[in-house]
């Protein structure tokens, strides 16, 4: 039960008014006591933020590097052609449809164009007109020499005169035979013939369809692929380029087939740079039992070759952002941010170009959290 202070005499009030005032904060701190917050240790605090400060560090080492990149690829393949007729005309037969094995030299479309027809045979009709001009122009020439034996039957002119006009007619019958025979060749070009073995991957015409020659965007009456033997086309890039070891066996898996894997050797390289700033390779693949399909993706295991003086890194001190990629250097107790370009990797340490050299102190386990200029304990 309070009592009311103010009734009492001012010496008493005053004694009684801090009693009061004591024994209420008595009463709060025990409730602050007896409550869910525990009182701050000082001790483990300092602990704490030492432990903050604290950096696991590192070196840049230098050694010679040999490792292996592993690229997508794809099978391409060994010959593909197009296939377009050289003369216009009418398709007459189709003699083969997709997935269809071919030989060399099969026919697989005959078309047919019927004034090729009457081309031949009036060129037909020239030739022989000149081939008997030639021979009654050789027969002419041929008595009138033996002739010429009787001194003063013939003249020399006329002698002369008949000479050129036999070698004139047999110049213009070897004319039109050439004629004909480049009339004949044309009509052949109204047989489509396989270049080389292979399938039929994709047909576009049927019989009665009118073809011409291609122009570059009309599409080929037939494509044919050699897939014995394929090409798995790799691009490696521009960094990588000069680390390429030619003479080493290369290892792939096709997605399709996984735990399959492959070796081959490097079969040719582009030696240039394309439009993506890599260089194309090709490894060639038999393909015997057909398995395999143009079109495939491979994961492809290239070896890799780097300098003699290759510097590297622990993976885990690289920090990679959408802006850049950097180490922490510790240069005179502060941190140093160091962009780098990464090289070849191993399990364990990564390549790198940049501002570093050997035995250089980096920051392992780094996060972006720590800035130009801290200081590192």
């Amino acid at each position: 039960m309070l009592m009311n202070l103010n009734n009492l005499k001012p010496p008493i009030a005053n004694i009684m008014k801090l009693k009061y005032i004591v024994l209420l904060s008595s009463i709060s701190l025990m409730a602050a006591c007896a409550g869910n917050q525990k009182p701050v240790d000082l001790t483990e605090t300092q602990k704490t933020n030492q432990k903050a400060s604290g950096y696991e560090t590192g070196k840049v080492s230098e050694k010679a590097l040999s490792s292996e990149a592993r690229l997508p690829g794809q099978l391409k393949p060994y010959n593909e052609v197009n296939l377009f007729p050289k003369v216009n005309g009418f398709v007459k037969t189709v003699f083969v449809d997709r997935g269809t094995l071919v030989k060399k030299g099969q026919l697989l479309v005959t078309l047919e164009a019927p004034e090729m027809e009457s081309q031949l045979q009036a060129a037909d009709s020239r030739y022989m007109q000149a081939k008997e001009n030639a021979v009654a122009s050789k027969e002419k020439y041929q008595r009138l020499k033996e002739a010429a034996k009787e001194p003063g039957s013939v003249s020399p002119l006329e002698l002369d005169n008949a000479l050129a006009k036999m070698k004139a007619d047999d110049a213009m019958a070897r004319s039109e035979s050439s004629i004909v025979a480049s009339v004949r060749t044309m009509q052949d070009y109204l047989n489509i013939r396989a270049p080389f073995d292979g399938m039929i991957i994709q047909r576009n015409v049927s019989p009665g369809a009118l073809v011409a020659p291609g122009k570059g965007t009309d599409l080929p009456m037939l494509i044919l692929q050699d897939i014995r033997k394929l090409r798995l086309e790799v691009y490696i890039p521009e960094d990588f380029v000069d680390k390429v070891d030619l003479k080493q066996q290369v290892k792939f898996t096709f997605n399709a087939m996984p735990g399959q894997e492959q070796t081959a050797k490097i079969s040719r390289s582009a030696n240039a740079l394309g439009s993506m700033r890599s260089e194309a390779i090709e490894i060639d693949v038999q393909n015997q039992n057909g398995i395999l399909k143009p079109g495939m993706y491979a994961e492809v295991k290239i070896p890799m070759l780097s300098g003699a003086k290759s510097l590297l890194v622990p993976n885990n001190a690289i920090i990679r952002s959408t802006e850049r990629e950097y180490v922490i250097a510790v240069k005179d107790g502060k941190a140093a941010l160091i962009d780098i370009k990464e090289g070849l990797s191993r399990h364990d340490s990564t390549e790198v170009f940049g501002n570093l050299k050997a035995n250089d102190i980096i920051l392992k386990n780094a996060s972006d959290e720590v800035k130009e200029g801290t200081n590192i304990n």
